[in-house]
């Protein structure tokens, strides 16, 4: 099948300023913070065609209520910003556009995983395509209403996108699954709830968390990554949460653990997946301006995404 990869071409950059699956204010203002760093204009620096479409309309946090289920808070209106952002992916990459996904809290991956693997399934004349997925975070968000300990969406997305939880989320679009788990890899985790951890090993997921980076190196680990994304799949949707980077070089999050990536760190795995020539589409979310210093979290992020879309320091990159 043919998809976008991250070698020059156009990029489809998605607003989606939602701050209702997470449990601190600002965090919708982290597309316009992207954006103010020149996030278009140093893309196409790269040769790359951009085309910004804007921000996906979304509910603004005063004018909502919970509903009646404080297990999911503001499951309205996430589940409808989830519904139109997987429309918009599918459109986009069944274009030939490459969607890159601008947050916005991470409840946001409900949808855009629900796009690319719409697309991809369409794409698969026997209906088994399947997307894999590298989930740079700091946590799993593999909880579900029963075992959230907060009720914000932003800690169930991978749990509803591998079919686990409200069935209103996990059927959006087509009923079950989007990610098989056996092709998904979380990297640089470090802050798991216990139900969390037996339900990762139920399901197969791959983990690497901090101590296998520090053991066993970022090389290392990515390479294990994309051979576990890449694997029997039509290509790779990256999940880019920034609290996945230490709150020393990353203070804009809503949700800060001591601990996390390096500086180089991150940009070695953005580096690493560029050379795969395997990402297909990718979300960076968790950007909050509010806590922010001088936009440092937002500018981070947009060097992040130039590393993903074949900025080098120097010369030719090494394939994986």
């Amino acid at each position: 099948m043919s998809s976008t990869r991250t070698s020059p071409g156009s990029i489809r950059i998605i607003g989606v300023p939602l701050d209702l699956g997470a449990g601190h204010r600002g965090v919708d203002m982290g597309p316009s913070a992207l954006r103010v760093t020149g996030l278009q204009r140093r893309i196409e620096a790269l040769g790359h065609a951009v085309a910004d479409w804007g921000d996906l309309e979304t509910d603004v946090f005063e004018t909502v209520q919970y509903g009646a289920d404080e297990r999911m808070r503001h499951a309205g209106p996430v589940l409808a910003v989830n519904a139109r952002l997987a429309s918009l992916v599918t459109e986009t990459l069944s274009e030939g556009h490459f969607p890159l996904v601008i947050g916005g809290d991470h409840s946001l991956a409900i949808g855009s995983l629900a796009g690319s693997s719409a697309f991809v399934q369409a794409q698969d004349e026997h209906g088994a395509g399947r997307v894999g997925v590298i989930w740079i975070d700091a946590h799993a968000d593999m909880n579900t209403p029963e075992s959230t300990p907060s009720g914000n969406i932003h800690g169930m997305s991978l749990a509803i996108s591998i079919g686990r939880g409200d069935p209103r989320f996990t059927d959006l679009g087509t009923p079950g699954a989007k990610v098989d788990p056996h092709h998904v890899a979380i990297v640089g985790v470090r802050d798991l709830d216990p139900i969390e951890r037996d339900t990762l090993r139920e399901a197969g997921v791959t983990v690497f968390t901090m101590r296998e980076i520090d053991e066993i190196g970022m090389p290392t680990v990515m390479q294990q990554a994309i051979g576990v994304a890449s694997d029997g799949t039509a290509g790779i949707h990256l999940q880019f949460d920034m609290d996945s980077i230490d709150p020393q070089t990353a203070p804009g999050t809503g949700t800060p653990v001591p601990g996390g990536l390096t500086y180089r760190e991150a940009h070695l795995a953005m580096e690493l997946l560029h050379d795969s020539a395997n990402v297909i589409a990718a979300d960076i979310v968790e950007t909050n301006p509010a806590l922010d210093v001088r936009n440092t979290t937002a500018e981070l992020a947009t060097q992040l995404v130039l590393s993903l879309l074949g900025k080098k320091i120097y010369g030719r990159s090494r394939r994986v």
